[in-house]
């Protein structure tokens, strides 16, 4: 055994250790292999927590097979754990573009029955180049860029199969997008940088789920944090719950530190990069490395340099600096260790039962997006409630009574 394979085996025994929910639905799942004689690919991002629920998946009869979601996001010593364990896995850290999209497609070639996808990558691929390949079940999705992409092939009559929307399912975005992204993006940010958050001015560009989670990560570590938005109701909401909202353009001008949030592209171009404030720091947490425009920012600037592993300061012509993170790409796993492994017990508890359910009625599932069952968002909500020390309350019979009745008190 080697030393890389013996700390890829330490961290998947950590990580399944602090993962109750996810150990729970193994154990069933390895009692009635739900799973036998199909075959599952999975593309995320490969480090411990997704080592758990590849093995989980593989416990239930799976034949699976596993790739990088993105060029940075891999633990290479739980890769080496993972191949020696006989769980077929393509993901290096660093790796290239192109390589990263080799592992993609050998997702497809393994001709998988179930596709457990993050940020739709497999999937696009097997709806265009490779549509020629046998029948899908059906798929999962974690993040919301995914489900951006899986809703527009839906609109436009292209998506082949039904695809479970996980992102959105209650027990992931209030936890995951909010807890998880808040946390990790943090962490990927002082890690890189080691840098003090506190009495910065930092801008985060969107303010769903997972912007929310950041903002209020960064507010608790004494930023001033600045909104930006497209949407009024989630303007008018950051603006409620004390944030400052501008326009990219006027927050670029005091920013400290930005970070992207949005899912969608060149949150951060041009136009921004002409009037940044002098040594900000630009960091992406959406899935793609498209939020911060690199071409443009390349294309201004008149140098650029490795300042730090996963820094690169880029110099302007007037003299200013900014600073890009993790090379634009995903921040809190390129130079983070990703969302808190209590977190993901619950987000890869989801994917698990909705792999599941897949197998088990993907055949009758409309071709469509499909939300999460209500009965699994649940079933994850109450099996998490003891290991995180929470007990709940039940309905007395007059409750119930009075909640299924018209009748009321004045």
């Amino acid at each position: 055994m080697t030393g890389e394979q013996r700390t890829g085996e330490l961290k998947i025994a950590w990580a399944r250790s602090h993962m109750p929910v996810l150990e729970g639905i193994r154990r069933r799942l390895e009692a009635e292999h739900p799973f036998r004689g199909l075959t599952l690919s999975v593309v995320l991002h490969v480090e411990a927590k997704t080592a758990a629920l590849a093995l989980a998946l593989r416990a239930g009869g799976g034949d699976v097979h596993l790739a990088a979601g993105n060029p940075l996001s891999t633990d290479d010593d739980v890769v080496a754990a993972l191949n020696a364990d006989g769980l077929p896995t393509l993901a290096r850290k660093g790796e290239s573009v192109a390589d990263f999209h080799q592992g993609v497609r050998a997702m497809l070639d393994a001709d998988p029955d179930l596709i457990v996808d993050d940020g739709a990558d497999l999937v696009a691929l097997a709806h265009t180049e490779r549509a020629d390949r046998g029948k899908i079940l059906g798929s999962t999705e974690e993040t919301t860029t995914g489900i951006t992409r899986l809703r527009a092939m839906e609109k436009h009559g292209a998506l082949r199969w039904p695809a479970i929307d996980v992102n959105d399912a209650t027990m992931k975005h209030l936890f995951d997008n909010r807890f998880g992204t808040g946390q990790s993006t943090l962490d990927g940010i002082m890690n890189a940088t080691n840098l003090l958050i506190a009495g910065r001015v930092a801008v985060v560009a969107g303010y769903g789920w997972c912007g929310r989670g950041v903002a209020s990560r960064l507010r608790g570590l004494g930023a001033e944090v600045v909104v930006t938005e497209i949407d009024p109701v989630k303007a008018i909401e950051a603006r409620l719950e004390g944030f400052r909202v501008l326009p990219m353009l006027d927050a670029a001008k005091v920013a400290d530190l930005i970070v992207t949030v949005t899912g969608n592209r060149d949150v951060v171009r041009a136009e921004h990069l002409k009037v940044v404030k002098n040594g900000c720091l630009l960091a992406n947490a959406g899935h793609f490395d498209i939020e911060i425009n690199k071409p443009d920012l390349e294309g201004m600037a008149v140098s650029h340099a490795l300042a730090r592993p996963g820094v690169e300061t880029y110099q302007f012509a007037d003299g200013r600096r900014v600073h890009l993170l993790a090379d634009g790409r995903l921040v809190n796993l390129a130079t983070g260790q990703g969302h808190p492994v209590e977190i993901m017990d619950l987000s890869f508890a989801l994917q698990a039962r909705s792999a599941e359910h897949l197998a088990k009625h993907g055949k009758s599932m409309a071709v469509k997006v499909h939300a999460v069952p209500a009965e699994i968002d649940r079933e994850v909500a109450a099996a998490a409630l003891g290991p995180l020390g929470a007990a709940i309350d039940e309905l007395t019979a007059v409750q119930r009574t009075y909640l299924d009745s018209w009748q009321g008190g004045s």
